[in-house]
């Protein structure tokens, strides 16, 4: 009986010494106190496997993390994007300068840089906030027609209506770019020149008072609903963030988005872009 008991004892040391082998073996410090106990050769190499062990799974996660798409929602809101501005690219391009160039022979090649650029980015803003909203109308459309809310949607539809925040976060970015060369126009060397321009016809036309109404109006409407819309927008891009979107109930979420967007989609669209500002 004292041999089994003695026989148990030792086996229960030899478990307890290989428990502190396996305990806290990736800190070195946990790795000295158990070596104090253990063999020390049997611990340097459980130490060096420990380590082969982790060094093989940071060459497997840089493995897939290189295999992974990048940005993967955000390649058809961009592709489309990209399709739209350079539809609006093209047919300005041919308007405002080849059309003057090949017609009357005038060389105003220089409003591609500025004045095309700040044509097609409205263009493109507006074009992509419909897109936010139109897979909205044919998902109730389609629920209408099949009478219920249980179908699946249709691959494409599905796809779209998962790449709304993307289409609507683009069409954020261009707007916040034709602001930002809406700005830039009075600081436009062929601007000054033109100003000069202006001045001396008024002179020559003995003119002292160049004021034109309409003309002021239809700058003064321009500005005002350009910023107006540039805010609404924001606030619509403001709350697609997923810490502010969390904190607003479905309501609050569902009015903004809804109410706040058809505002400036009916709004700029109607009277933002018809405004022709001048070159």
């Amino acid at each position: 009986m004292e041999k089994r008991e003695g026989g148990n004892h030792a086996i229960d040391q030899n478990a307890g010494q290989n428990v502190m082998l396996r305990r806290d073996t990736g800190n070195l410090n946990y790795l000295n106190v158990d070596m104090q106990v253990a063999n020390p050769s049997e611990a340097a190499s459980l130490f060096d496997l420990h380590q082969a062990h982790h060094f093989g799974e940071f060459e497997h996660s840089s493995e897939q993390h290189c295999k992974q798409d990048l940005f993967p929602e955000w390649h058809l809101p961009m592709k489309i994007a990209s399709v739209i501005s350079l539809l609006a690219f093209i047919y300005t391009s041919m308007r405002d300068v080849i059309y003057p160039f090949i017609t009357r022979k005038e060389n105003v090649f220089y409003k591609i840089p500025i004045l095309v650029i700040n044509k097609v980015l409205p263009v493109t803003s507006i074009t992509l906030l419909a897109l936010v909203y139109l897979p909205g109308i044919l998902a109730a459309g389609f629920q209408l027609y099949f009478g219920t809310k249980y179908k699946r949607f249709p691959q494409w539809l599905d796809r779209w209506m998962l790449s709304r925040k993307q289409f609507g976060l683009l069409s954020f970015f261009f707007a916040t770019l034709h602001a930002c060369y809406s700005l830039c126009y009075p600081m436009r060397r062929s601007y000054r020149y033109k100003l000069l321009n202006w001045a001396f016809q008024q002179v020559k036309q003995k003119k002292e008072n160049a004021w034109i109404e309409h003309d002021v109006w239809r700058m003064e409407i321009y500005v005002s609903l350009g910023i107006l819309g540039l805010a609404l927008l924001a606030l619509l891009a403001i709350t697609s963030i997923p810490s502010v979107s969390h904190s607003l109930t479905w309501r609050e979420f569902h009015y903004i988005q809804s109410c706040d967007s058809y505002i400036k989609l009916n709004g700029s669209s109607l009277l933002h872009v018809p405004v022709h500002v001048p070159e």
